[in-house]
């Protein structure tokens, strides 16, 4: 195959279909890879330093520009569009008249909406040829035997049909373990890399074991057939299960799957995220509330409103990517919703899923969740999986610009998610690629809501099949055929270093399906050159030669060390130590290698012994 400076093929298989998002589930992710299966070789310099001019943000004069071959027409955002705003928390839940017994009928119609059409329906599976290399390890006090498959589970009817709606045929390694542990009534830690279901591994336990309960359990609300707003008297949302997430993308992107889940179960789920509309996200709440997914800021916000909120009917509390929530940041917020509701000591079952365990997760379930609880972890905490393709490529800062749009041209098209480490670069390269007439959105922290959720959305619906990005949408979001991720600025190693690198690319291969990540490195990325290498060898990936000098020799290369890997080492008994550090500090027993302490630096164990405790499960075999 021809290809050109850069190391990529010159002409590339175009999709048939001008729609690249529709096109991408017809297509073997293969023809991805193949495209960019040799490595990219370093750039020439030609001396031409005009890419590393800033571009004039000129989109809103200049006309639309000319469709690229295969793509869709790039479409421009109207930032003067003042029609009503559909805002994703307004989105249509399954509600119930109220006569209609433990479960409701089924509505088609809705069923269309939250499913999506059946012939297109995405089925969500294990790819086998590489799970098989993936263990997973039961480690704490209790241990759980596995689910074999959805049908086994114990399962209620309906939850089961909307298991099989949803497109989940086999349940992954977290689903397996999670969904007995929570049916049983522990209290669970799941440690798993990002992709691997962690979302349905605990929404289809908690919601099926409530199931039936609703009329015992929840809150009096309003008949939602009769229900006048503004005329009849709203009530006190008062959930039975509250989940937080750092994100407001991430809190859309959980309440859409609780919206499938809670499908015909007589719970309602409800979101409550900031930027969005308070006076309408109170409204959802006085309509009742048994399931609510919330950022902290927002949940805090309505935790001081009594008459809106109140936590005293809690029965589970789930911390998602519990790693980005335990930043200092975040700890007044945090502290007041782990202690500052009305929820009854006790009650409450705990769930922390992350795809790292650092010292600060570990203090704060020591704190809070039972001795007796089941922790699990898929792999190496922190780590990726061979699923997802990863090419680094050298190119000098100057020419960025060239090599992206070399790369888009180079592959077929398909949606596309561009990284980007300031909010000003993602704008200008946002203007590039538009005006170069790649169909393109981008978002990031000073994008007004509407603007953010605008640009989700034309992202889902392949409208503008190319997202550009910050950090703030690396963390958990999920998207429909997300098959190539760009990182065009590397994580630097002071802002997020190799678990952003992570989080990243895991926005494609995603629920056992592959992907292709292409990162640009330059030698301003020398300092996470080392941990990316290694990060390399233990997925299988080809080392470019650049990078060779960093491989580690003898018994380093066979056993892979790494700086922030949080797995215990034998006779830790205390999980990391107590010495003097709180759940937020990151001192005393947190050293450099993961927060493993000395044993003997201080706590108690708690329960944490690792080796004793811990069972290993190949899925290579049995499956």
């Amino acid at each position: 195959m021809a290809s050109n400076d850069w190391g990529f093929p010159s002409s590339a298989p175009q999709m048939a279909d001008s729609h690249p998002v529709e096109s991408a589930g017809a297509w073997d992710t293969g023809n991805l890879h193949a495209a960019l299966q040799e490595q990219p070789a370093a750039p020439p310099n030609n001396g031409d330093g005009a890419e590393s001019q800033a571009a004039e943000p000129v989109r809103l004069e200049q006309k639309i520009p000319p469709k690229l071959e295969g793509w869709v027409e790039a479409a421009p955002y109207d930032y003067n569009n003042t029609a009503p705003v559909e805002w994703d928390g307004n989105s249509r839940v399954y509600e119930w008249d109220g006569e209609a017994g433990d479960v409701g009928p089924e509505y088609p119609e809705l069923e269309l909406t939250l499913f999506g059409d059946p012939a297109n329906r995405e089925h969500r599976g294990i790819d086998f040829s590489k799970i098989a290399s993936i263990q997973l390890y039961q480690e704490g006090p209790v241990r759980v035997d596995p689910i074999g498959d959805f049908a086994t589970a114990g399962l209620h009817p309906v939850m089961e049909k909307n298991v099989q709606l949803s497109g989940y045929d086999v349940p992954t390694p977290i689903q397996r373990y999670c969904l007995p542990a929570i049916h049983i009534g522990y209290d669970v830690i799941g440690i798993a890399p990002t992709g691997s279901g962690k979302t349905g591994a605990y929404l289809i336990p908690i919601l099926n074991k409530l199931m039936g309960k609703a009329k015992k359990l929840a809150a009096p609300r309003p008949n939602p057939a009769t229900y006048r707003p503004g005329i009849d008297p709203p009530v006190r949302a008062e959930p039975l299960v509250v989940i937080v997430c750092p994100t407001r993308e991430l809190a859309v992107q959980i309440f859409n799957e609780a919206r499938k889940f809670c499908y015909r179960t007589m719970l309602r789920p409800c979101v409550a995220y900031g930027g969005g509309p308070i006076r309408d996200q109170i409204e959802q709440l006085q309509k009742g509330c048994d399931v609510l997914v919330a950022s902290p800021g927002r949940l805090c916000d309505f935790m001081e409103r009594p008459d809106v909120l109140t936590l005293r009917r809690l029965r589970y509390m789930v911390i998602d990517e519990a790693d980005e929530m335990l930043h200092d940041d975040w700890k007044d917020e945090f502290d007041k919703i782990l202690t500052g509701g009305e929820q009854e000591e006790g009650n409450i079952k705990y769930m922390l899923f992350s795809a790292t365990f650092p010292k600060r997760i570990r203090d704060l379930a020591k704190e809070y969740l039972s001795e007796n609880h089941v922790r699990l972890r898929v792999g190496r905490a922190g780590s990726t999986h061979e699923n997802i393709k990863q090419n680094i490529v050298m190119v000098a800062p100057s020419l960025k610009r060239t090599a992206l749009m070399d790369l888009l041209n180079s592959v077929p098209p398909t949606r596309t998610m561009i990284f980007v480490n300031s909010k000003r670069t993602a704008d200008e390269i946002d203007d590039f690629l538009f005006n170069q007439g790649v169909p393109c959105v981008s978002i990031h922290a000073d994008r007004t809501q509407r603007e953010r959720e605008a640009a989700m959305r034309a992202f889902r619906a392949g409208t503008s099949p190319v997202l550009i990005a910050t950090g703030v949408t690396a963390r958990g979001i999920d998207v429909r055929n997300v098959m190539h991720v760009i990182n065009y600025d590397m994580p630097s190693m002071d802002h997020g270093g190799i678990q952003e690198y992570t989080h990243r690319i895991g926005r494609t291969g995603r629920i056992g399906h592959r992907g292709l990540a292409t990162s640009f490195y330059t030698e301003r990325d020398e300092p996470i050159a080392s941990v990316l290498t290694r990060t390399l060898l233990e997925t299988n990936q080809e080392v470019p030669d650049f990078l060779q000098e960093y491989i580690p020799e003898g018994d380093a290369r066979v056993n892979l060390k790494f700086e922030e890997d949080s797995d215990f080492e034998d006779g830790d008994d205390a999980g990391g130590g107590d010495a003097g550090g709180d759940a937020w500090g990151g001192v005393g027993g947190d050293t450099a290698a993961g927060g493993n302490a000395d044993a003997g630096t201080g706590g108690d164990g708690g329960g944490w012994g690792a080796a004793a405790t811990t069972t290993v499960e190949d899925f290579g075999s049995g499956w």
